[in-house]
């Protein structure tokens, strides 16, 4: 049941994002009863993360606590459990909030692939107006790995009548996650 609503919500998005690409919310009498609202990656060293997301990408801090348990807990010793949450957000404070989670009590390592596209992997996707300032600045960050270099691909248009030239790079953040960091090289799509 789950699966399926997920499902159903993927295929609204994607026919969604072929009716217009523009980043407006829909007309009230158009929305569904649901928002993505976070992505949340477990991650080694949140810090680290935040060299990548927010000091080189440029991602606002939300939020950024420790959760420990029992609750009272004063300190990660006393504590059964611990863990540090942060949100980041791009240009909305509702949708497309990015959470980091670093689990410090008990440590939980992830397993990295290497390929960077398989079934199961997780790709990030971010629309940058600065992609040639920032990808010396990404790159930087300790434990990114290049995929490919900022390059020019056409993309079949919405309407199929042209193609939608972007500059597109992938990269591997710290923590295996791929990313795609994309800069239109027009003003808008149709």
């Amino acid at each position: 049941m789950i699966q399926r609503l997920i499902f159903s919500v993927l295929l609204v998005l994607l026919a969604s994002a072929s009716l217009s690409a523009s980043a407006k919310p829909f007309p009230e009498d158009e929305r569904i009863p649901l928002d993505l609202r976070r992505t949340t990656l477990v991650v080694r060293d949140l810090e680290q993360s935040l060299a990548l997301y927010r000091d080189a990408l440029g991602m606002r801090p939300a939020y950024d606590n420790l959760i420990r348990t029992p609750r009272d807990a004063q300190t990660d010793e006393e504590a059964e459990r611990s863990l540090r949450l942060a949100f980041l957000q791009a240009n909305d404070d509702f949708v497309g909030v990015l959470g980091l989670m670093e689990y410090r009590k008990p440590r939980k390592e992830q397993p990295v692939s290497d390929l960077a596209f398989e079934p199961g992997t997780i790709v990030l996707v971010f629309n940058v107006k600065d992609l040639d300032q920032r990808w010396e600045d990404v790159i930087a960050v300790p434990g990114v790995e290049v995929i490919s270099e900022p390059s020019q691909t056409n993309y079949p248009s919405y309407d199929g009548k042209g193609t939608i030239p972007v500059m597109v790079s992938v990269i591997r953040d710290p923590d295996g996650f791929v990313i795609e960091l994309n800069q239109l090289l027009i003003d808008e799509l149709h």
